[in-house]
């Protein structure tokens, strides 16, 4: 089998958008289960109480970081027919700052709202509607916007080409920072003795 399936096999975009559900439900599932549907888990993060949610990404960044390299060296993924998004740099900081702050206010991010809005939580409902209104202010505005909005433009790259060094490399470096981050976010939760439970 050589990835990405959907490259090589005949999927009609129907297919696609099913497996697309399946996977989201099983996603959305183990949020749920890892106690990221909780507002109070999911900001203590910001207050350096519980970094669940720090452990949580940098370990997905690894773990998928490590998997996609490693199918590219054994030649069962073709680099080229993958898909990555485009980068804005100042776009984009500017959008994750904003996020950010919302993150911080409301206590989710835009996926684990739709988890926690799934087990019936008004809070996250209110939040998500105050993303879709986000959205469709944004839409509003998108022409007079249009000169942020690709502001950094830098095409399809990757953080090894950007950092000008081997994807060998770059992956080092981010499984670095994942134990300096894992073993700093550690002690202060030993410290404060402060896990938010779900």
């Amino acid at each position: 089998m050589k990835f990405p399936v959907s490259y090589y096999a005949e999927w009609t975009p129907y297919f696609g958008l099913l497996i697309a559900w399946i996977i989201g439900i099983g996603f959305g599932f183990f949020l749920e289960r890892g106690g990221f549907g909780n507002a109070r888990k999911l900001a203590a993060q910001f207050y350096f109480k519980d970094f669940a949610v720090l452990k949580v990404m940098f370990t997905a960044i690894v773990v998928a970081g490590l998997g996609f390299w490693g199918l590219v060296l054994l030649g069962l993924l073709d680099l080229s027919a993958t898909y990555i998004n485009l980068t804005f740099l100042g776009a984009q900081v500017i959008g994750g700052l904003i996020l950010g702050v919302g993150f911080v206010i409301g206590g989710y991010c835009p996926g684990t709202s739709c988890v926690a809005v799934s087990t019936g939580k008004l809070d996250a409902l209110v939040y998500l509607a105050g993303i879709l209104f986000g959205i469709f202010v944004y839409s509003e505005f998108a022409p007079i916007l249009d000169k942020l909005h690709n502001s950094g433009s830098m095409g399809e790259v990757y953080v090894w080409q950007w950092l000008h060094v081997s994807p060998g490399v770059a992956m080092i470096l981010a499984v670095l920072m994942a134990v300096g981050a894992f073993t700093a976010a550690t002690i202060v939760e030993r410290k404060k003795k402060s896990i938010v439970q779900p």
